[in-house]
């Protein structure tokens, strides 16, 4: 909003200044043509006068104005020169203190001057410069409001089209910008729309982006359900072989394809969106180390013969959350550790913060910048993996309103931080 609250008034002070430079570029022309035409009547007038003097002089005759004389104190230097090459001319200049057009002209080696007053035509001046300059502010006034009023439209729509962009980033998929089209109330028809053009471009991609979404989780939830009856069957079937190496093998590889068909099944309940926390008040400390106690037959987050992890409780808190599924996330973060990363595994509590931490070669980049994903384990070398054990920890997370931080360790390690929500209340209190 702060973004687009500046372009707002970057839009109306460019307006305003555009119509500044404009108002003053015809207030100068104006004031130069209106100068130019009244100063030119004044100096015409003056020219006549001295033309009359001029004839009643060569006449020998009295010209009868007492406002020409012969060199004149106050003539200004410049017309004095002037005449003094035996030429005639005019200037704007004071007498006895006052603003005069001078007129003067060579008669016999002297200046016969004449002087009309000009004291009016600078007032005029001054009121046409006045009125120029207070409609050139009104209309800067007036185009300042103008281009606020646009510029507010422009940055709400923008501001309403980047809220709706957060929504769908946020995973909101049926949030729509829903401008009208072109052709109705939003303007004329046939007109240009750059900011619904934007919005019709964000609503069609979140149209098809949830249609791909929809389509990847029905296909997940079909695979899932599909492969479920023969691979019971399958696991049933194999517990009649001889025992022996083939048996073992047979049921290894089944129970990792059953581990990953309810891996499917979980991530297809978790994007339908069903699924609810049972919620209740549990001590985090205990309930971290009876889930890493739990974890550590059989989950793969260690060697055999050594414990899943340390469990170190810097500070205990009581908070509202789902114990089930707190395991669930605990247990497949323990799994990654110990497919992708080495021993010492430590998990740390301390108050609503959960760290689990292993000391292997860390997350691949891709994956602290952009989260899991399923199916992508980064790189090969790190281990195997399919990518939903981080996926169904951020599904589960979700529901628990659990904000999950992937980083680093700047000695080498993965750091997984767990933040659990405080100050919730389970239902029936």
């Amino acid at each position: 909003m702060r973004a687009l609250s500046s372009l707002r008034w970057k839009i109306a002070l460019t307006t305003t200044m555009v119509c500044c430079m404009v108002a003053l570029a015809l207030g100068i022309l104006v004031h130069n043509v209106v100068a130019r035409q009244m100063v030119g009547e004044v100096r015409k007038a003056a020219a006549t006068e001295l033309d009359h003097a001029l004839g009643h002089y060569e006449y020998g005759t009295a010209h009868g104005d007492v406002n020409a004389v012969f060199d004149p104190p106050d003539l200004p230097r410049r017309l004095r020169e002037l005449v003094a090459s035996g030429q005639t001319g005019s200037i704007v200049g004071v007498q006895g203190g006052k603003p005069v057009m001078w007129a003067a002209g060579p008669a016999d080696g002297k200046a016969l001057a004449v002087w009309l007053p000009f004291g009016s035509t600078r007032e005029r001046l001054r009121d046409i410069d006045t009125a120029i300059l207070a409609s050139a502010i009104l209309a800067a006034g007036l185009v300042a409001l103008a281009g606020l009023f646009l510029a507010d439209r422009i940055s709400r729509r923008l501001a309403t089209t980047a809220a709706v962009a957060r929504r769908i980033t946020a995973g909101d998929l049926d949030a729509r910008v829903n401008f009208p089209h072109e052709g109705d109330d939003a303007g004329p028809r046939g007109s240009r729309d750059e900011v619904r053009d934007v919005a019709h471009a964000l609503d069609s991609m979140a149209s098809s982006l949830q249609g791909r979404l929809e389509a990847e989780k029905r296909f997940t939830a079909d695979v899932a359900h599909e492969l479920r009856t023969p691979l019971t069957g399958s696991l049933a079937a194999a517990a009649l072989l001889p025992e022996g190496r083939p048996k073992e093998m047979i049921n290894n590889r089944l129970r990792a394809l059953h581990l990953l068909t309810e891996d499917l099944l979980e991530i297809s309940r978790l994007d339908s969106g069903v699924e609810r926390a049972d919620l209740a008040r549990v001590e985090l400390g205990r309930a971290v180390e009876r889930a890493v106690a739990a974890a550590a037959g059989g989950s793969g987050a260690a060697p055999e013969g050594e414990p899943a992890a340390s469990v170190r409780v810097v500070q205990d808190m009581v908070v509202v959350t789902d114990r089930r599924r707190l395991d669930r996330i605990l247990a497949n973060l323990l799994v990654n550790a110990g497919k992708h990363g080495r021993p010492p595994v430590e998990v740390t509590v301390e108050g609503p913060v959960v760290v689990v931490r292993d000391h292997g070669p860390g997350y691949p980049p891709e994956l602290i910048e952009q989260g899991p994903q399923r199916f992508r384990t980064g790189d090969p070398g790190r281990g195997r993996g399919h990518g939903l054990g981080l996926t169904i920890v951020m599904g589960q997370a979700a529901v628990l309103e659990i904000a999950v931080g992937f980083a680093n360790a700047p000695d080498g390690g993965a750091v997984t931080t767990l933040r659990l929500p405080v100050g919730r209340v389970p239902p029936g209190d």
